[in-house]
């Protein structure tokens, strides 16, 4: 009987946000108005479709850029990760990234922490780097996306238990989909995360206890 732990990957297994860090080499004035919509999207108060397509227009980011921000999450993982999460795979949980965020910049993260599945947003580029677009049928590119990811990958595996763990609405709307969501809090603290999560925890230390483990 699988189990499946879905983690979010942006202010959670790393402490930056890829399009907010994407938008910052843009300058600043770029840079806060990413921030902005990032934050709106974050906190529950502006559905995600409305900013994702916005702001990759407004930056524009290359191939070479989003391998930039590959490395940004490498350097800023969350320091306790990598340890429950071999705790927790060893219990048999299957593990998987479920986020709005790259999937080019996503994976080096991934394979760093043993993570084989990423369910993230791909994007297109063209022969000389230039951005050329994203996939616009990934589900997490819109409000309610993990939902369905969640549905899917429940089914597929026939998963028995399924937990959400991440910092932002896009997390926490998972609820009805997932068993629990685990709020989490290190690197962003959004009081409706807090306030309507199963448990809400700081460290992926404290995640191995909650699944009993």
């Amino acid at each position: 009987m699988a189990r499946l732990l879905l983690i979010d990957c942006d202010s959670t297994l790393s402490a930056v946000e890829g399009i907010d860090e994407l938008g910052r080499l843009r300058g600043p004035a770029v840079f806060a108005e990413v921030e902005r919509m990032t934050n709106e999207a974050m906190d529950g108060g502006t559905p995600l479709e409305t900013v994702f397509a916005r702001r990759l227009e407004l930056i524009r980011p290359t191939r070479s850029e989003v391998e930039t921000i590959a490395t940004r999450y490498l350097a800023t993982v969350e320091p306790d990760a990598a340890e429950a999460l071999r705790r927790i795979r060893a219990a048999g949980w299957q593990v998987a990234i479920v986020s709005g965020g790259f999937t080019e910049a996503i994976l080096p993260l991934a394979r760093s922490l043993g993570i084989e599945r990423v369910e993230a947003v791909g994007l297109r580029f063209a022969a000389n780097g230039a951005y050329a677009g994203f996939d616009e049928s990934a589900p997490t590119c819109r409000s309610r996306g993990k939902n369905a990811v969640a549905r899917r990958l429940r089914a597929e595996l026939g998963a028995v238990e399924v937990v959400m763990v991440g910092d932002g609405a896009s997390d926490l709307e998972v609820r009805g989909d997932a068993d629990r969501v685990i709020g989490f809090g290190r690197f962003a603290e959004r009081p409706k995360v807090k306030a309507g999560a199963d448990a809400f925890i700081r460290s992926f230390a404290e995640l191995p206890g909650l699944l009993g483990v």
